[in-house]
């Protein structure tokens, strides 16, 4: 996966954290705006969480920033 796609990932999830407690869930849509201005990165987001981890629509923030920084 991209370094700006980790990092994305990890300041996404800690955003959520902060504004929403630490039981928030996110998907992978969280990290990209609402229009597919880069399908590419969009595409490698959902491969490592549908394709790669099997996770499911929604995990828990926390979960996320754990795996990403564990380099899964």
């Amino acid at each position: 996966m991209r370094e700006c796609l980790r990092s994305k990932m990890i300041e996404v999830c800690t955003k959520k954290i902060s504004q929403k407690g630490d039981n928030v869930g996110v998907s992978f849509y969280a990290f990209f705006a609402n229009k597919n201005d880069n399908p590419q990165l969009l595409m490698e987001a959902a491969t490592w969480w549908i394709e790669t981890h099997q996770l499911d629509h929604f995990e828990k923030a926390h979960k996320i920033i754990t795996m990403v920084k564990q380099g899964l």
